[in-house]
């Protein structure tokens, strides 16, 4: 085995939304930085790969995850306009309410409380505004026009591209799971081995594979699928300004508008059976299909046989609750452990790379939502 001339002060593995995040603002803050992922950034096995993901600021009262989308939102918008990338589509995003959403209702008081733009439409309203939809059952909707859609993979490659550029040191290379007692090193699997003073393990769905004992059953890797349909030639009320992203809460399913002719999006927010990111099968299941035609046939009725354009199967990976993981390892202290992300954690990538990056570089206490202590073994979600 060879020893690497490289000695970060970090070594970050994964180079999803979070690492990349973390290992761009770690070198921002003077730290060297060594970035490693096993596949590539934004990779098709990748919790962060894909096309596109929703920026929204709605969370219910969970007040801290509001403010860091607010917070993140700023830094995805001046990353792209420092690199000359068209990243982010500014479609809005639209929530469903049912009379008596108190879910909706709290986040309406959260988003009043912190100053940040929306707008109450009432049933009417939104019959009005959104006649591709059918939206006679609902009883209103609160639309963030400043919200919108991330286009997940090549984001994150900027993101990446934008820390290679400070003078991170990116490897596509698989790191083995730590076996010493004392962490000085760790080995990858082509021979050589990397110290760094400290690691910030941030690799997704394979965290519970690095560290089967310790997050085996407190990071939850569930099957997701995604579907895009067709619109018909020459309409575009299905496309944005007409159509914003929407959120349909009580359905679980979203979706967003027709962007760059890939058709009309609708992922299925309900959690999905177990599922291993190295080995499963990504084919869609008949029966999301059936789910997300049904959606389309009560939602966008003129869509209801539209032509099935795309599919892709990725993975969440959650806490019980859905709060991230962030947190030093119990036995080493030099080790971070950073996932828990899916299914609302990409948009957050900035602020949970400026927190890490924080306290790495200047120490304090990582607060008790985010600790390793409080990730239960059962799913009770709780963040949306």
């Amino acid at each position: 085995m060879t020893t690497s001339s490289n000695s970060p002060d970090v070594a970050v593995i994964g180079a999803g939304v979070f690492g990349a995040w973390i290992a761009y603002l770690l070198r921002q803050s003077g730290q060297s930085v060594a970035l490693f992922d096993a596949h590539g950034a934004g990779h098709t096995r990748a919790s962060s790969g894909g096309e596109s993901r929703l920026i929204r600021m709605g969370y219910g009262d969970a007040e801290l995850y509001t403010r860091w989308a607010a917070q993140s939102l700023t830094s995805w918008t001046a990353l792209f306009t420092a690199k000359q990338q068209p990243l982010l589509h500014g479609t809005g995003v639209l929530w469903l309410a049912r009379p008596d959403d108190a879910q909706m209702r709290a986040t309406l008081v959260t988003l009043q409380r912190l100053k940040i733009q929306f707008e109450r439409l009432d049933g009417d309203e939104l019959v009005r505004r959104y006649p591709q939809m059918r939206l006679d059952d609902m009883a209103w909707g609160v639309l963030e026009p400043e919200s919108g859609v991330l286009m997940a993979r090549r984001a994150v490659q900027t993101v990446v591209d934008a820390a290679i550029a400070l003078g991170v040191e990116y490897r596509i290379a698989d790191v083995m799971p730590p076996t010493d007692a004392h962490w000085p090193s760790l080995a990858t699997t082509d021979g050589e081995r990397v110290s760094a003073d400290t690691y910030v393990f941030a690799c997704g769905g394979w965290l519970p594979k690095v560290f089967p004992r310790l997050l085996g059953e407190r990071i939850i890797l569930t099957r997701q699928e995604v579907f895009y349909f067709g619109c018909p030639a020459g309409n575009r009320n299905f496309a944005p300004p007409q159509l914003p992203a929407w959120i349909d809460f009580g359905k679980e399913v979203y979706g967003m508008p027709d962007l760059a002719g890939r058709g009309l999006k609708v992922g299925i927010d309900r959690h999905g059976p177990s599922f291993d990111p190295d080995t499963d099968d990504r084919h869609v299941s008949p029966e999301q299909l059936r789910m997300a035609r049904d959606f389309l046939q009560l939602r966008f009725p003129s869509l209801g046989d539209a032509p099935l354009l795309e599919t892709r199967v990725c993975q969440y990976e959650n806490t019980s609750n859905g709060d991230f993981l962030i947190d030093r390892h119990p036995n080493y202290a030099n080790v971070w452990l950073v996932g828990g992300g899916s299914g609302h954690g990409f948009k957050h990538g900035p602020a949970v790379g400026e927190y890490v990056a924080k306290r790495i570089v200047d120490g304090g206490p990582v607060s008790s939502r985010f600790a390793l202590a409080s990730k239960a073994t059962v799913q009770q979600r709780t963040v949306f």
